[in-house]
């Protein structure tokens, strides 16, 4: 990836190892760090051992830096970069035992997150079964379908529920029928929450229109009836702005009697 208009490389989590060491290799030619991926055996004429010991230090500690901790844990011992692209290739490029167990932890464990886009999952998924064809590990497409069903959140257990009725007799499920499926799926929920948050807003628009409509006209309602005392005249004391009723000096002289 670009940062700064530098390249740099994405650390390696145990994914796609083929391409990243094509980055990585990239990225060593880049920095003049090349000569010891060819091994000993290349070191120039003019180049000292401890000149040499340096330069191979210095590019295995600049590949350790582009690794995840749980690959770098697996060549911690390594102390030269000719030991270390051998330990890596052997667990990530070969279709070892080991690398075949982690692609298949990995499957295993994979659960696409409550709220999160299929799209994305779906590429994870991809990527991991890609990875296992690589090595020799195959899925059948209803395997393949059975398994991304199950990845799916507890929020989708009604969908899967229903996609697993769907299939009845010899019939089976088909991976590219069920993903178009669920994107389907995934518009639908999206459509109805837009909806249902659209009518939601309506709704409290209208209470508050409503709430300041009834509050205009109470306000209106007192100013009214203020202004039209205004002009009525006391027959007691014949001041303006009250009734006789309201009358202070008839109220002091019935206090007084």
């Amino acid at each position: 990836m670009a940062e700064d208009g530098k390249f740099r490389v994405e650390k390696f989590n145990g994914q796609n190892f083929s391409l990243w060491k094509m980055q990585m290799e990239d990225y060593l030619y880049q920095k003049d760090l090349y000569l010891p991926l060819s091994g000993k055996t290349k070191k120039p004429t003019i180049m000292i051992d401890e000149e040499w010991n340096l330069l191979d230090r210095k590019v295995l500690r600049t590949i350790q830096l582009c690794l995840a901790t749980s690959v770098a844990f697996n060549i911690s011992k390594e102390t030269m970069i000719e030991g270390l692209i051998q330990v890596l290739s052997k667990l990530y490029e070969k279709p070892s035992a080991s690398n075949k167990v982690f692609l298949m932890k990995w499957l295993f464990n994979m659960k696409m997150s409550e709220g999160g886009f299929v799209a994305d999952h779906l590429n994870d998924f991809n990527t991991v079964t890609s990875q296992l064809s690589s090595v020799g590990v195959n899925f059948e497409y209803e395997v393949r379908a059975l398994s991304f069903l199950c990845s799916l959140p507890k929020s989708w257990n009604g969908f899967v529920m229903a996609v697993s009725n769907s299939v009845s007799g010899s019939s089976t499920l088909k991976f590219d029928v069920v993903v178009g499926a669920i994107l389907s799926e995934e518009m639908r929920q999206k459509s109805s929450d837009e909806t249902s948050s659209n009518a939601l807003s309506a709704e409290s628009r209208g209470r508050k229109m409503e709430r300041g409509k009834s509050l205009g006209y109470c306000s209106k309602s007192r100013k009214g009836r203020s202004k039209s005392r205004l002009g009525i005249v006391c027959w007691k004391c014949r001041n303006k702005g009250h009734l006789k009723k309201d009358c202070r000096s008839r109220k002091g002289k019935e206090g007084d009697a």
